[in-house]
C-alpha cells in the first residue's frame, strides 16, 4: 500500500491504518516460517483486531459501511499479499543457504510436486463473500440438517407445499420433521430470530435435493442474501444485485428484473444478466433471448415477520437466493454442472 493510499485510510479509519503499518512492519521483520504464522495470526486470524472490525460493521452508521468495508477487505488483502511475498522470500533463502551449506549432485533430475488449489467452487463462494463484505453484509451460518419448521413452515411455505413431497426433499427416517435443508434460507430465519433490525447478512453453505442431471446435483451451494431495516425499498434490492454482477461479472454486463412467485417474498422477481456470448443479441447460450437467469428474490413478505418478533409497520427487507455452482458456470463457460464434482483433474486443473 503506497503512502498515497495510506493517508487516505487514515483519513477514513485511523485504526486501520495504524493496523497495516503494525502490521506491514511485523511481516518484514519475521525472521522465519514460525515468527511468519505467528504475524499471520496476529492480524488475520479470527481473533484479530482486522477481523473484529470487519465483523462491527453492521453496527456502523449506513453511510459508513461501504467505505469502511472496502478499506478493511483492501487491507486484508494487502496483508494477505504481504504475508506471501515474505513466505516466498523466506523459502528462498532456506534454499540459498542449504545450496550454500550443503553439497548436493545438481544433475540429478528433480521430483516434481504438483500444487493443489482451492476448489473453484470454494473460489466462487469466497470471491461473493468478499464483494458482499464490502457493502456491509456480514456472513451467517446454519446448520445442513433442519427442522422442518425453518426450513418451510417459518418461510411461509403451506403444508401442501411440491417441495414438502418426499420427491423433493430428503427427509430422515423415523423424524418427519428433520431433513436435510433445500436452501440456506433457515439460517435467515434463525438470525432474525436471534437479532434486532437492521440485520444485513449473506447465507453460504450447502443445500440438498432430490435433482440429478447436468444443471442439477443432489448437493449443491448457495449463497442467500437478506436485509432488514427501516425503509428498505426494491430498489435497494436492485442497485445491491448490480453491483454484485458487475464485481463478479464485469462492468459490461446489464441486469433486468422480472414478475416471479416465491412463497416468502412479495413482490417476487427473477434477476437476468445479459449473455457474454452475444451481448443481448440472442444465440443458443441464451436460447436467443440475450438474458441469462441467475437468481430469484424479491421483497420479504411481512408475514415472515410474525415468526420471528419484527415489527412489520417499522421494519422491510429483501432477499435473494443464487446457486454458487449456477454462477461459476455462467461466468466460466462450463456446459454441465456435474464436471464440479467427478474430480478429474483436467477439469479442476484449469481454475
Amino acid at each position: 500500500m503506497d503512502d498515497q493510499r495510506l493517508r487516505e485510510l487514515r483519513d477514513v479509519h485511523p485504526e486501520l491504518a495504524d493496523l497495516w503499518e503494525e502490521a506491514s512492519a511485523s511481516v518484514t521483520a519475521a525472521a522465519g516460517p514460525d515468527a511468519l504464522e505467528d504475524v499471520r495470526v496476529r492480524f488475520l486470524g479470527r481473533k484479530s483486531r482486522l477481523t473484529e472490525i470487519l465483523r462491527s460493521i453492521p453496527s456502523l452508521p449506513v453511510e459508513q459501511r461501504p467505505l469502511v468495508g472496502r478499506w478493511a477487505n483492501q487491507v486484508r488483502i494487502a496483508l494477505e499479499q504481504s504475508v506471501e511475498e515474505r513466505e516466498a522470500e523466506l523459502a528462498a533463502e532456506a534454499i540459498s543457504r542449504s545450496l550454500a551449506e550443503e553439497r548436493i549432485d545438481v544433475t540429478l533430475p528433480g521430483v516434481p510436486f504438483p500444487l493443489g488449489h482451492e476448489h473453484l467452487v470454494r473460489q466462487t463462494i469466497t470471491e461473493l463473500e468478499d464483494i458482499f463484505l464490502g457493502l456491509g453484509f456480514t456472513v451467517a451460518e446454519g446448520p445442513e440438517i433442519e427442522h422442518e419448521y425453518y426450513n418451510f413452515t417459518a418461510l411461509n411455505t403451506p403444508a401442501d407445499h411440491p417441495a414438502r413431497s418426499l420427491h423433493d426433499t430428503f427427509f430422515i427416517e423415523g423424524s418427519p420433521d428433520i431433513l436435510l435443508r433445500t436452501h440456506t434460507s433457515p439460517v435467515q430465519i434463525r438470525t432474525m430470530e436471534g437479532q434486532e433490525p437492521p440485520v444485513y447478512i449473506i447465507c453460504p453453505g450447502r443445500s440438498y435435493r432430490r435433482d440429478s442431471d447436468a444443471t442439477h446435483t443432489p448437493m449443491f451451494h448457495q449463497i442467500e442474501g437478506l436485509a432488514v431495516d427501516e425503509g428498505i425499498t426494491l430498489a435497494d434490492l436492485k442497485g445491491t444485485l448490480h453491483q454484485m454482477v458487475h464485481e463478479f461479472f464485469g462492468p459490461d454486463r446489464a441486469i433486468r428484473l422480472r414478475p416471479h412467485y416465491f412463497p416468502f417474498t412479495e413482490p417476487s422477481v427473477e434477476l437476468d444478466v445479459s449473455c457474454e456470448l452475444c451481448g443481448g443479441a440472442g444465440c443458443r447460450s441464451c436460447k436467443y433471448s440475450g438474458w441469462l437467469e441467475i437468481l430469484g428474490a424479491g421483497m420479504v413478505d411481512p408475514a415472515l415477520y410474525g415468526f420471528v418478533g419484527y415489527d412489520a409497520d417499522k421494519v422491510s427487507g429483501w432477499a435473494f437466493g443464487m446457486g454458487v455452482e449456477r454462477v461459476a458456470m455462467l461466468k466460466y463457460g462450463i456446459p454441465d454442472l456435474r464436471a464440479f464434482y467427478d474430480n478429474d483433474l483436467r477439469f479442476l486443473e484449469q481454475f
